[in-house]
């Protein structure tokens, strides 16, 4: 079985050889939105979606095509190092042998955008249920720092951009520390918010959730 990340949504961002493993797969997998990025690559593989409600039986019938010889293909958003652990783990009990081709991260587009370098930047993620306290703790510690720039992935619904700068003002960081929240990016729609902390935190309109918050460092490297 090989796992295919297609990138943040923009069929351009698919690698070369994420494109060549679906063009001779005999069976391509993926949740409906994924699967609709890349079947145009996919030639004459069975196509077959899954949702959270039968993921497991449609992972289990792709292990049984692979088992049987047949080259299947698991696909999702981003790059396999964010945010695809629970995926990985459920293809992993599975299969034996895993080829992982790695994708365009919304991470890389959110660098490119801003201009600023991934060896001076530190990633948070929220997306996790579990930790999400500490997550949150650990970026207030690192913004009071002020030595990296700051990529952050909000978790959809529940902890957005305007809740997290609300909650960063009142646990004493800066409001008028800057911040841009990307949303969308690369796809049909793609916006940038740039402002202030508290302008954030004051902002009513509902984020996409496909966005990512971006935290510059200070001039000078320290808050």
């Amino acid at each position: 079985m090989t796992v295919v990340a297609v990138g943040p949504g923009d069929p351009r961002m698919l690698t070369l050889r994420g494109r060549q493993a679906l063009e001779s797969a005999d069976l391509v997998t993926g949740f409906k939105t994924v699967l609709d990025v890349v079947a145009e690559w996919c030639g004459n593989a069975e196509m077959k979606p899954m949702s959270y409600r039968d993921q497991e039986d449609v992972l289990e019938y792709t292990a049984a095509q692979a088992a049987d010889g047949k080259k299947c293909v698991v696909c999702c958003w981003g790059d396999l190092n964010v945010s695809a652990a629970e995926l990985l783990a459920r293809v992993y009990r599975r299969a034996e042998n895993v080829e992982l081709i790695p994708g365009i991260s919304s991470i890389q587009m959110a660098c490119a955008r801003s201009g600023i370098a991934m060896e001076e930047s530190l990633f948070i993620t929220l997306h996790r249920r579990d930790g999400s306290e500490s997550a949150l703790s650990e970026l207030e510690h690192y913004l009071g720092e002020g030595k990296r720039n700051i990529i952050l992935l909000p978790r959809p619904f529940d902890l957005m951009p305007a809740q997290i700068a609300a909650d960063l003002v009142t646990a004493g960081i800066s409001g008028d520390r800057p911040v841009t929240v990307y949303q969308r990016l690369t796809l049909e729609g793609e916006q940038a918010w740039n402002g202030t902390l508290a302008e954030c935190a004051a902002i009513t309109e509902e984020f996409s959730d496909l966005s990512i918050m971006v935290f510059p460092r200070p001039v000078g490297g320290n808050h």
